[in-house]
């Protein structure tokens, strides 16, 4: 098969139209992956602060430490950051009774690490891949007094 000398160029040409929004994809698909790793780490940390917040002897402040002790042993870099609220006032219905309950809430700052460079490499000026506030809550009923 005969290649036409006006057809040299092509292949050069559409890998490099190609070659950004593949690396995009790639990129993007490990960044939602990490974030996502990130988010059931907060989460469990609500639950684990939730758990131990029900009890009647324990105290903001040690629920506080044992959540972002949870985040540091799960790799959060900004688990210092990290805004814990414990809420042991809050309420919610079980059978039709209000009942006592416990609110832990994580907001944890996550920044992508490549998303918004490559992104700009695609769309310059692009705003993908900016920094979010994660953010996770757990609710348990109080144990009794």
């Amino acid at each position: 098969m005969q290649v036409r000398h006006s057809e040299r160029g092509n292949a050069l040409i559409e890998t490099a139209i190609t070659m950004p929004i593949l690396l995009l994809l790639m990129v993007g698909i490990f960044e939602v992956g990490r974030a996502y790793e990130t988010w059931q780490v907060l989460a469990n940390a609500a639950r684990e602060g939730a758990r131990v917040s029900v009890t009647p002897s324990n105290d903001s402040t040690t629920t506080i430490a044992l959540v972002k002790k949870y985040m540091a042993d799960g790799q959060l870099v900004n688990a210092a950051s990290a805004s814990v609220v414990i809420d042991k006032n809050a309420t919610f219905v079980v059978n039709g009774q209000t009942v006592g309950a416990s609110l832990v809430t994580v907001d944890y700052p996550f920044q992508f690490i490549m998303l918004n460079p490559v992104a700009r490499l695609v769309v310059k000026g692009s705003k993908a891949g900016q920094p979010i506030t994660m953010h996770a809550t757990a609710l348990m009923r109080n144990e009794a007094q």
